[in-house]
């Protein structure tokens, strides 16, 4: 690929690609021998978490990207798995207009899933790793703050309006429809509640430097043969070390944004977490953030059913999933306000 000559001087003798993950595209790169790097291509138009234009986006994630670089260089966050910078510096370099791409060192391990929960020596690691990011000063990063609004929430708002009308997008779309109408009064009081929760609840006060998205599926163990093999400043993560992987979604918010994904009935996590930091865990925030994961989840496979689509692996899962989040919000009570 010239992204990867002209971009990191890389040679790629090999060239595989990678079905893992969402929302980017990924593959395994041979440069030389014992050379390997994972080599993601993100798409401009699909992060909407970032902004609505692309020149936003790309901003958004070159920041989320440096961060993630000073995180594991600077504050010694072994557990961050940044991207190598290219010869110029930039942690991503644009590819044509729409798209972007980054070089990140190739971890030897094993992934978690998302619907697999973490055992719990790996959930104790996880939940450690969590409140060394929260105690990091969120001045050695440049970083927006990460409010509680959805991705794609214009998206979700006109489909609530057109429940109406036949959707023709493709095989899913009246599906779709028809499931979000039987639905719209608790997805409204959904999106209501979470609408007074950022505006009464949230100041810059108390925000710390968070993941977003800590679940199973961004965890990676290393093998434990692949000591010093990884790292942006050529130091590689410990053996058998979990690594955090996925870090476009880094920003400043409460801690809760991050613990909602450790929490487990017992509670025993966010006892843990706040004899690690000594700050206290909000409850409330925990709920709030839960609710917005299932609505933000509800926007993006509402607005991918509602567009131009077909019968693919790709729309029977979003409707798959669509079917779940439904019922995680209609069957869950609203947090308390």
């Amino acid at each position: 690929m010239h992204a990867l000559a002209d971009g990191w001087g890389l040679s790629a003798e090999t060239l595989r690609y990678a079905p893992v993950g969402g929302g980017s595209y990924h593959w395994v790169v041979t440069s030389g021998p014992g050379e390997q790097w994972f080599v993601t291509v993100d798409d401009l138009d699909d992060k909407g978490w970032l902004g609505r234009t692309r020149p936003v986006v790309f901003a958004g994630l070159r920041a989320a990207l440096d961060a993630s670089v000073t995180l594991r260089r600077e504050a010694g966050l072994r557990f961050v798995a940044a991207p190598v910078p290219a010869l110029d510096g930039q942690s991503v370099r644009p590819l044509g207009d729409a798209h972007t791409v980054a070089v990140f060192p190739f971890l030897h391990g094993s992934g978690g899933e998302w619907d697999k929960p973490l055992t719990a020596p790996d959930l104790d690691e996880l939940v450690a790793m969590l409140a060394a990011l929260h105690r990091v000063d969120p001045a050695a990063v440049r970083l927006q703050r990460r409010e509680v609004e959805l991705s794609w929430p214009d998206d979700l708002e006109l489909a609530l309006a057109e429940l109406g009308r036949p959707w023709t997008g493709g095989p899913f779309a009246e599906p779709a429809r028809e499931l979000l109408a039987g639905a719209a009064g608790p997805v409204r009081r959904g999106l209501d509640a979470l609408d007074r929760w950022a505006r009464a609840r949230f100041s810059a006060e108390g925000l710390v430097i968070t993941h977003g998205e800590p679940h199973p599926g961004n965890i990676i163990r290393v093998a434990a043969d692949a000591d010093g093999a990884a790292g942006a400043d050529g130091a590689g993560p410990a053996s058998g070390a979990i690594m955090l992987i996925d870090w476009d979604t880094v920003g400043l918010a409460p801690p809760e944004r991050d613990l909602w994904m450790v929490a487990t009935e017992t509670g025993a996590e966010l006892r843990r977490y706040s004899e690690l930091t000594g700050r206290p865990v909000d409850m409330a925030a925990i709920d709030l953030y839960r609710l917005r994961w299932a609505l933000d989840d509800l926007s993006c496979f509402v607005r991918d059913l509602r567009a131009p689509h077909r019968r693919t692996p790709g729309t029977e899962h979003a409707w798959q999933e669509l079917q779940l989040t439904i019922t995680d919000i209609t069957t869950h009570p609203l947090p308390a306000s």
